[in-house]
């Protein structure tokens, strides 16, 4: 079973930036989709980031040109790593690592199985 463990939230100005990591415990990482999310309190669970086995990445809208979703191996570890940049208060959410195998639309939270328990950003105006 695949393990998903977010980390790098936490509190920025408008306009600043932060990183968040997925690490992945399994060795055929590179096989599944993965993808990051997002809720805020009170809405539905946002998808802003995926990327497939061919290495393919979507981005929402929202985040399209101030995020940018990476996959890497350093050292023994499987990271997804989500760059943030330009954030502002509409940003603010608890971000969740997603994985699966068989994905048809990679933003959907409906099409994963398997979750990280996520992190927490706020962006303060």
């Amino acid at each position: 079973q695949l393990h998903l463990v977010e980390s790098g939230g936490g509190s920025v100005q408008v306009g600043g930036s932060l990183t968040l990591s997925c690490e992945a415990s399994d060795f055929t990482f590179h096989t599944n989709f993965m993808a990051w999310f997002r809720q805020a309190p009170g809405k539905e669970r946002e998808g802003i980031a995926a990327i497939g086995s061919d290495n393919v990445i979507v981005y929402a809208e929202s985040v399209k040109g101030r995020f940018t979703l990476s996959r890497h191996r350093v050292d023994r570890k499987r990271l997804l790593t989500l760059r943030m940049n330009g954030l502002v208060p509409e940003d603010t959410a608890t971000y969740y690592c997603a994985a699966d195998v068989l994905i048809r639309d990679p933003l959907s939270p409906n099409e994963y199985t398997i979750w990280g328990l996520g992190t927490p950003v706020t962006v303060a105006s």
